[in-house]
């Protein structure tokens, strides 16, 4: 493949005549070029609602969050248009507005709105009165301020490859400028772009600032400014930014080795599918063998070894990072919306590499759920990270301090049905299935294609094939991999049942033989006006297993539908609970579509079992039920609740119902307001050590130093004699410790009495602290917790007798 592609050369199609440059000469580029998503006009049941609410809630709901949380001000504080100097949280701040401006211009190709365009305008004018003279535009340095954030270093570029986020922030004002200039024509925002470029070139290179980016997308960014500007020092600059990093930094940036030395996934996971997406775009205009082998690589280690099953990458929030091999815990997943929105860059530009359609697979499932998953129904509520279970503690925000996850949701949802085909001279990918018109232009003439289908919940595809004139040119139709037994490439995930069912092709309604090339049905021939194609691809209710080697999957099952992720979610199943349910892998599942539910879902049920403890008994009570499954994106848009993606068809792996005891009937309070971390220490799940993030736990972190409280309130009045505390301890990379001390105090006449304790309080970690107390009768218990000087503490259950 890299042989062929070397030899590949195709005329970039450049916007040069209007911004006066010269037009390039031929120039390696990408060998299959996707088709615009402003040719690709979506009107199905699944995709152009949300889009739609992302044109007319989110993006009016973000540009006003935006003004109200401080984002504008920045600007305003750095043209000295607004007195003083306080700023927003984070030096990125900046990026929100330019994410949001770029989600509006895609917006504005589909359906134009006058009243958008002007105050685009408007927001323009600010970020280029912040802009300094010689193109440098960072609001958090150019305000002066008189305590200047901690971040950004005494000079310019000081900070870059650790926290400061210049070259971040360039890199998203790059994307939204030529999304700008793209739909509007307008050069406004271009051309602060291309003043804040110029400085980038004049400062960093070969000789002058040798230093790489923390937060990878100016590299993205700086290829987008060259394609339509045809300035090849942008290019040149992308590449160098690749190649001035590693060996001697941290691999929480992919910093520790030169990129083109890194074979696996390391660290935080947005900035390295950014790399990894930069590192392709790179390669394909340069020609460099070795960024492929590299990115080939590393592709095949997530795929194979750390990648959910909702397509999501980053299983854990220390350092937002990926895991070791076949680390992918549930419910502390944190498979965050911007990981996701990466991995289907850099999956896409995988595809236009190489051609194959298993890069389109994994795409699809990021798109389908790990990704739709960050936004609700409503578009107004979003979640960072995407986890596989909850309970109740999991809820979409209205808004966060870092805000990068929601700004992004409204860049990518109007672009996405860029990713539906894509071409390379005469043949003609169809890589996505949804109901759309496009016109397409191949090197033998216009085609004209008409997508009619119920996809993702029926597999029936119909394409309507009208070329401007005959002529022959190969029609390649996507055949999914899970259509064909196999969830994603590799080994990671498999379905239960091994049973391949045939996917059928009908070419004006006769059955047409195919080949395949690359997971491709390759349909060449000779098309004219009015012929049809007609896909039929097997979509059953599978169960998926995870290799052995996923240590939190083990006697688990999670469904799949066509590319549907499900999980079972609280207000579909009995008492609200899910974590208790028990499903054997023989049952069989039926499919239902449901109108009324989620804005249109198709569910799946199923017959089960919930298992409930009893006291004083290791027994557990079994009650048949039936089961309900819904689709994983569309879960926590009826509150917090009880989730689970990966199903128990072992008794051993359910989490049975709390058994009424003396802490699960009582109220908890603490010196902790986050309330939904409550009910986490009386759910009476066993901890497997200290650091177990399975389940929910309380902690205060990031306080330190402080005395805390955790209380109960009991349902009556009971005489107590003993506490068991498990403490959680996520050393030595989380901030956590098992804290100084702690105390117990009981309620007596009003008043906060301590206990009389007749053992030690022990503190230990991975075990239950266990102290007895003389008997008192109380309706409340508290315990005083003193966190260490430098760490702060948590409880994973704490149990009262």
């Amino acid at each position: 493949m890299i042989t062929s592609f070397k030899n590949t050369s195709i005329i970039l199609c450049l916007a040069v005549t209007a911004l006066g440059q010269p037009a390039l000469a031929q120039v390696t580029d990408y060998p299959i070029k996707p088709v615009a998503f402003t040719s690709v006009h979506v009107h199905d049941q699944f995709w152009e609602p949300k889009m739609k609410i992302n044109a007319e809630v989110t993006i009016p709901y973000i540009l006003e969050q935006c003004k109200k949380n401080g984002r504008i001000d920045n600007f305003l504080r750095a043209a000295k248009l607004k007195d003083g100097d306080q700023m927003t949280e984070f030096p990125f701040d900046d990026t929100d507005l330019y994410k949001v401006i770029e989600g509006a211009s895609y917006a504005m190709q589909e359906q134009p709105n006058p009243k958008l365009d002007r105050y685009l305008d408007t927001l323009i004018s600010i970020i280029g009165a912040a802009q300094e003279k010689d193109g440098y535009l960072y609001t958090f340095r150019t305000v002066n301020a008189s305590k200047p954030h901690p971040w950004i270093g005494q000079k310019r570029w000081q900070n870059e490859e650790v926290l400061s986020h210049e070259l971040y922030n360039s890199g998203h004002l790059f994307e939204a400028a030529v999304a700008h200039y793209q739909s509007t024509g307008k050069k406004t925002l271009l051309n602060i772009a291309i003043k804040n470029a110029d400085l980038l070139v004049k400062d960093f290179g070969p000789g002058k600032i040798e230093e790489y980016p923390g937060h990878q997308i100016v590299e993205m960014g700086l290829v987008k400014l060259y394609r339509v500007t045809g300035k090849k020092q942008y290019l040149d600059l992308a590449k160098f930014f690749l190649d001035v990093r590693g060996p001697k930094g941290d691999a929480y940036n992919q910093a520790n080795k030169k990129v083109t030395d890194q074979d696996e996934a390391e660290g935080h996971a947005v900035r390295a599918a950014y790399m990894y997406t930069g590192m392709a775009d790179v390669a394909a205009l340069t020609g460099d063998v070795k960024y492929f082998a590299s990115i080939d690589k590393i592709w095949d280690n997530v795929v194979t070894k750390k990648l959910y099953i909702t397509g999501g990458i980053g299983a854990t929030g220390a350092g937002e990072a990926f895991g070791s091999d076949y680390q992918l815990p549930n419910m502390s997943a944190y498979a965050e919306t911007c990981a996701a929105i990466g991995n289907v860059y850099w999956n896409n530009r995988m595809f236009l590499l190489h051609g194959e359609s298993k890069y389109i697979d994994v795409l699809e499932r990021t798109l389908y759920n790990g990704l739709l998953s960050g936004i609700s129904l409503s578009g107004n509520r979003f979640f960072y990270p995407n986890p596989l279970a909850s309970m109740f503690q999991h809820q979409r925000g209205a808004w966060f301090s870092c805000a990068c996850c929601i700004t992004n949701m409204t860049r990518f949802l109007p672009s996405v049905p860029g990713y539906v085909y894509a071409q390379n001279q005469n043949d003609l990918y169809v890589n996505l299935f949804m109901s759309n018109t496009s016109d397409i232009k191949l090197t033998g003439g216009k085609v004209n294609l008409v997508e009619t289908t119920d996809y993702p919940w029926n597999g029936k595809i119909d394409i309507a094939v009208n070329p401007e004139k005959a002529f022959n040119f190969t029609l390649r139709v996507r055949i999914p991999g899970w259509a064909q037994e196999q969830p994603v490439p590799g080994d990671l995930y498999s379905f239960a049942d091994k049973v391949k069912l045939p996917v059928i092709i009908y070419i004006n309604n006769k059955p047409e033989s195919f080949v395949t090339e690359k997971g491709y049905a390759v349909l060449k021939r000779q098309w004219k006006k009015g012929d049809h194609v007609t896909l039929q691809l097997p979509m059953e209710t599978e169960k998926v297993i995870a290799n052995t080697k996923v240590r939190d999957d083990v006697n688990r099952f999670a469904f799949e539908r066509g590319p549907i992720v499900y999980c079972l979610e609280g207000p579909d199943n009995k008492d609200s609970l899910v974590q208790n349910i028990m499903i054997n892998k023989s049952a069989v599942a039926s499919p239902k579509y449901e109108a009324g539910l989620l804005k249109g879902v198709e569910v799946i049920n199923v017959q089960g079992m919930s298992a409930k403890r009893q006291l004083n008994s290791d027994a557990l009570l079994q009650t048949d039920q039936t089961v309900k499954a819904i689709p994983y994106y569309a879960w926590a848009n009826r509150g917090p609740s009880e989730m689970t993606v990966w199903i128990p068809y072992e008794a051993s792996s359910a989490s049975p119902k709390p058994a009424p005891t003396i802490a699960s009937l009582s109220k908890v309070s603490s010196s902790l307001k986050n309330v939904r971390m409550y009910g986490a220490i009386k759910d009476q799940y066993e901890p497997a050590d200290s650091k177990d993030t399975n389940y929910p736990y309380l902690h205060w972190w990031p306080k330190n130093n402080s005395l805390e409280y955790v209380q109960y309130d009991f349902d009556k009045e009971y005489t107590l004699s003993e506490s068991k505390v498990y403490w959680f301890d996520d050393g030595p990379w989380g901030g956590c410790r098992i804290p100084d001390s702690y105390k117990l105090f009981y309620k007596k006449d009003g008043e906060w009495v301590p206990v009389k304790n007749t053992t030690a309080y022990d503190v230990a970690k991975d075990k239950y602290n266990v102290v007895t107390f003389e008997p008192v009768k109380t309706t409340a218990l508290k315990l005083e917790i003193q966190l260490s000087k430098d760490n702060s503490t948590g409880i994973h259950e704490w149990a009262v007798k």
